[in-house]
This record gives C-alpha cells, structure tokens and sequence, in this order.
C-alpha cells in the first residue's frame, strides 16, 4: 500500500513536472499596464523591462531585489537606459532577497501608487511561483500580466524550481 502511495506520488509529481516544464511562458501580449515590476536575478529581466518602458507599456516600473549599492546611473551605464526615463520613472527596490519579499516590495509599492494592473517581468522558468507569490499578496485587485524572459534552462534548474512551486503552494495555505 505505501509502496502505491509512493509511486502514485512520484508519477503525480513527473506529470505535473513535465506540463511545468514545456508551458513556460514567453513574453507578454502587447497590452499596457499600470506598472511592471522586474525580479532581479536573471539575464535579460531588466532591459525586458527597460525595453517595455521605452514602448510606453506602464506609467512606471519598479525593479524588485536590487542590491542596496545599486543606484540609477548604474542603470544608465549598464543598461544605456535614458536618464530621463530612470529619473521619471523607475524605482529601485532594495527591500527584498527572495521571491517571497519580491511580491511584498511589489505589493507595498502597487497600493503607494494605486494601481490596478501590473506586468510580471522574470524569467520564463521563476514566473510560475513569482506570479504565485505577488498573487497571493495583491488578491484579486490588480491584475498580473506574466511577462517571461526566454531561457535555456537546465533539468536541475527546472526540477529545483518545480519543487520550490509546489511548495510554496503547499505552504502558503498553512501561514508559512
């Protein structure tokens, strides 16, 4: 019997693992938001998101995670952003170390400007939970617009990240 229990477990888990891993999201459908929030910590999030603000996609972006030495003109060397647009209309976000601080900052800073909508810059393997954790924390008053960065992912990066995924979701009901 536990022996089924097991393996009816394991075969549940390689499911769900396998439709994770081939409906990674791409990036978002031409559609302006309020506001877009990049997660730091992977390549091509940031100008993804520098990219959408030039497009005119959001009135603002917060970029989530940043190290507290980072400032604008960081940015501007870094990134070649125009200086206009980082003096308007990006905010950088220091307060946060984790996916699940990332969706607090965020939160905190949707209600300080009020908006109602938000586009979810990450990668395309971390939207999954970080769209998790900003939904939990925003309710069902902003709408999120996924927005992944294109990656090549390797199993163990995948797999890590699935089991991260799943348990938060089974954490988060629990307070934790």
């Amino acid at each position: 019997m536990i022996v089924r229990l097991f393996s009816l477990g394991v075969l549940a888990w390689l499911l769900g693992f396998a439709l994770f891993a081939v409906m990674l999201p791409g990036p978002g459908p031409d559609q302006r938001t309020d506001g877009i929030v990049v997660v730091t910590g992977g390549p091509g999030r940031i100008p993804r998101g520098l990219t959408l603000m030039q497009a005119g996609q959001a009135r603002r972006m917060l970029i989530s995670g940043v190290d507290r030495r980072v400032r604008p003109q960081d940015l501007i060397a870094e990134y070649h952003a125009p200086p206009r647009l980082i003096a308007c209309c990006i905010d950088l976000g220091d307060e946060s170390v984790d996916t699940r601080s990332n969706a607090d900052e965020t939160a905190a800073w949707v209600a300080r400007h009020g908006y109602r909508s938000l586009r979810l810059v990450t990668t395309d393997w971390h939207m999954a939970r970080a769209r998790f954790e900003l939904g939990r924390v925003l309710g069902r008053d902003v709408t999120i617009l996924p927005d992944g960065v294109r990656s090549e992912p390797g199993l163990l990066v995948l797999m890590t990240e699935y089991t991260k995924y799943l348990l938060r979701r089974a954490a988060a009901p629990l307070g934790y």
